[in-house]
């Protein structure tokens, strides 16, 4: 799962520069008005509504943004909106899986970019459920090392419902059911350890390790999905061995 991570990872710096621009607030806001439109306005009532007016807030969201969001998603609004949902699934370089979650009101436009952005990066658009199996719902929590150590953390997440924690590149991983998520970052909290990242996503059950220029090929992917407007998470299951991190980091 290292590379699942190490793309987390990098979601995380990049939303610095998509939260200056307002793309992340534009995604955040969409996952908002969906949760809203399924499961009603109030957060108490409606856990993935609390999720993402979470994620809005941990990069800095305007309250009323998040307001506007939640009413256009309970018809409220004048202006209320309606996106779909639709999970794309296909192959990045080097036989890679690849997940997109999208939100979009325009089904035919963005199908025709995200392929698109398959195409040109040695990749292939697949069959709903071709790769789809290989991954499964967690949430990741990515916290660095300087936070704790890993006997402490390892009791502490344990008791709060994860399901695993590893050491690897100088971070520690968490991963749990994502029932137990938000227990897990209240305990966290509580203990004052900051996290990286924390995200409900897909999390791959087997990896495929990559040499240095499929992993260029393949982040690049990963960059041009994530950039784009109707794309709210990627997921892939490559990993990259140390040797290949000392390489891209060279170039």
């Amino acid at each position: 799962m290292a590379g699942h991570s190490h793309w987390a990872g990098i979601k995380h710096k990049k939303a610095l520069i998509d939260n200056r621009r307002g793309k992340l607030w534009s995604k955040l806001a969409k996952a908002i008005i969906v949760a809203a439109k399924h499961g009603g306005g109030d957060p108490n009532a409606n856990l993935k509504l609390r999720y993402a007016i979470d994620a809005a807030k941990a990069v800095s969201m305007p309250k009323e943004n998040i307001e506007r969001a939640i009413k256009k998603g309970t018809g409220e609004g004048a202006d209320a909106a309606s996106f779909d949902e639709i999970l794309y699934e296909g192959y990045g370089a080097g036989g890679v899986a690849v997940l997109c979650e999208v939100l979009t009101d325009n089904r035919n436009r963005t199908a025709g970019e995200v392929r698109k952005i398959f195409e040109i990066s040695d990749g292939k658009l697949g069959a709903t459920g071709c790769v789809a199996y290989l991954f499964e719902r967690k949430g990741l929590l990515v916290i660095g090392g300087d936070q704790t150590n890993e006997d402490a953390l390892m009791e502490l997440a344990l008791e709060a419902g994860a399901d695993d924690v590893r050491s690897t590149g100088g971070k520690f991983e968490v991963t749990c059911d994502p029932s137990a998520f938000q227990t897990l970052c209240d305990a966290l909290d509580s203990r004052r350890i900051a996290a990286e990242v924390k995200e409900i996503s897909r999390v791959p059950c087997t990896t495929v390790d990559l040499d240095a220029d499929t992993a260029r090929k393949v982040l690049r992917m990963m960059e041009l999905l994530d950039d784009h407007d109707d794309v709210q998470s990627v997921s892939a299951n490559f990993n990259l061995p140390d040797e290949a991190l000392v390489e891209l980091a060279r170039n």
